[in-house]
């Protein structure tokens, strides 16, 4: 757990990713130790968008420092459907390969949720496969979508109390939005789903004891729509321009909204360096739940 002595807290994810990843590597270490194969984690880029470029470079950096077995693959933007499944067909049956990961967006000619669906629910590190949902619906264990997982992961470092808590989720993505609510609500908090629809939003929010931003618009959330106390998670990552310099903003007016809170993550350093940390965690538990089986 986090030691905490600041007023807001801020919710420092890079201190939160370092922990989890620090326990990962323990037991990837153990399993060296024991002369047993290590996890295998293999990502497939289609194009050459810059942000995506960087993840992947990201993801494939910390692959290799935690010990874990790393394949990338790096596909024209003119790859068609089925070359991409026939790769994905090929990492399903690759034995060192505990964890696929597509990285998205995918180019608009590609169908994201058939190229999703042919991953191996077992492989899924996203945790964005049907199977996979359909279980974290059911409460059972699986493999849960990273950026979710690492929200719960901030709130638990940080000793954050949800249980009987009012939450709500601005958002409804399958990627963000719909899985931390089920998160949320496995350990007990009332949950609220909102989103552009809904009437009355500020007012929706102010009730949160946990508010959770993940709608993809930068400063979006207001000081005046947090309730005094409120704990807020901002999933956004916003590129913006501001003074003549690109600037990443979240969903949360920060420097207005913090004074209010009782603890709020920033952009970034918040949320996203927990989710590659999560991923390198799924890898793991991937390859422990293969082994189990």
């Amino acid at each position: 757990m986090i030691n905490i002595n600041s007023s807001p807290i801020i919710l420092d994810g890079r201190h939160v990713a370092n922990e989890v990843l620090k326990n990962v590597k323990i037991e990837i270490n153990e399993i060296k130790a024991n002369g047993k194969r290590v996890p295998g984690l293999a990502v497939v880029l289609v194009g050459n968008d810059p942000a995506s470029e960087t993840y992947v470079g990201s993801k494939e950096k910390k692959s290799i420092e935690l010990g874990i077995y790393s394949e990338v693959y790096k596909l024209l933007d003119t790859t068609t459907e089925e070359e991409l499944i026939n790769i994905i067909n090929l990492l399903n049956a690759n034995t060192n390969i505990d964890g696929i990961l597509v990285q998205l967006p995918l180019p608009k000619h590609l169908n994201t949720e058939k190229v999703i669906g042919n991953i191996h629910p077992s492989k899924d590190v996203d945790g964005l496969h049907p199977y996979n949902l359909g279980k974290l619906i059911a409460g059972e264990r699986c493999l849960k979508p990273c950026t979710p997982l690492g929200v719960m992961e901030i709130l638990k470092q940080y000793s954050i109390d949800i249980q009987g808590k009012k939450a709500v989720v601005i958002g409804r993505s399958i990627l963000v939005g719909k899985p931390i609510s089920l998160l949320l609500l496995d350990k007990n908090a009332t949950v609220t789903i909102a989103h552009s629809k809904t009437q009355n939003l500020e007012d929706v929010c102010r009730e949160a004891d946990i508010l959770v931003a993940a709608i993809g618009k930068p400063r979006f959330v207001k000081k005046d729509w947090i309730k005094k106390g409120a704990v807020v998670i901002d999933v956004g990552i916003n590129r913006i321009l501001e003074n003549d310099k690109g600037k990443l903003v979240g969903d949360v007016d920060f420097e207005n909204v913090s004074p209010l809170c009782k603890a709020i993550t920033p952009v970034p350093g918040g949320v996203g360096p927990v989710t590659i940390a999560m991923l390198m965690s799924n890898t793991l538990e991937a390859y422990k739940m293969r082994s189990e089986e």
